[in-house]
This record gives C-alpha cells, sequence and structure tokens, in this order.
C-alpha cells in the first residue's frame, strides 16, 4: 500500500542524505520551524514540523548551492525594463530580444462595497485581518 506523497518526500529526502546525494548544510532547527509556523498562522504536528524542516533545510541547501555559482561572465537581464539595451557575450536571458513590457492602460475597476463583498471581516470599509506581528 502506497504512503502518501508526504511520507514518500520524507523518505526519498532521509535516503538521499544518506546516500550524500543531499549534503545538508544549513538545517533548521524545530524552534526556527515553531517560529515560521507562527509568523504563517500555521498549527503543525510533530511530524508535519519535521517534514517541513526538512524541506525547508532542503530548499536553504539549494539555494545556498545557487549562491556558489560562477555568475561573473553572465550579464544582467535589462532587456524587461530597457527594451532598447542590447545584451552582448554568453546568453543572458530566455525571454525574447524585445521589451515585454505592455503600455499602461487605465480602466474603471470595482468599486469598494464590490471588493469588500465577500471578505470575512470589514472595518471603517477596510479589510480587518488579525495582526501578525504582536508586541511581546
Amino acid at each position: 500500500m502506497a504512503g502518501s506523497r508526504r511520507e514518500i518526500y520524507s523518505l526519498v529526502y532521509e535516503e538521499l542524505v544518506k546516500v550524500n546525494v543531499i549534503i545538508s548544510l544549513m538545517i533548521l532547527s524545530l524552534e526556527e520551524v515553531d517560529h515560521i509556523a507562527h509568523l504563517a498562522q500555521l498549527k503543525l504536528s510533530q511530524d508535519e514540523k519535521e517534514l517541513y524542516r526538512q524541506q525547508l533545510s532542503a530548499i536553504l541547501d539549494y539555494m545556498e548551492m545557487l549562491n556558489t555559482a560562477d555568475t561573473s561572465d553572465i550579464s544582467p537581464i535589462l532587456m524587461m525594463l530597457r527594451p532598447s539595451v542590447q545584451l552582448s557575450g554568453p546568453a543572458s536571458s530566455v525571454l525574447p530580444s524585445r521589451g515585454v513590457l505592455r503600455e499602461d492602460r487605465t480602466k474603471v475597476g470595482l468599486s469598494t462595497d464590490q471588493l469588500l463583498r465577500n471578505s470575512p471581516s470589514v472595518k471603517d470599509k477596510q479589510f480587518k485581518v488579525p495582526p501578525v506581528l504582536e508586541d511581546n
């Protein structure tokens, strides 16, 4: 019987670490995962905390690996901001070699009442949301 996707990911990750395919450099603590969950207003079980600790650590490891890539001979991607700039040298982008930004156009949007209609909580014609950052 096949396990859940979460269980499979966890097992595969653990096996890859064991055979040094993934070398975990940035291992988050469970306290850091708790802090992230608190900021995201998530209630996680111990199993979920451990799974997210592994997954977030793997993401940080991958980002660190990307940071080590030598990009000194790669031109910055400028063509989206300045269509007239022609890049030279190694391929700098997978984007088309023309400006991709459209011209700004104004159009009538939704009224305040229409926007707030589906909000679970409204106060003084504004979305009311629970505080994310609280003073301790």
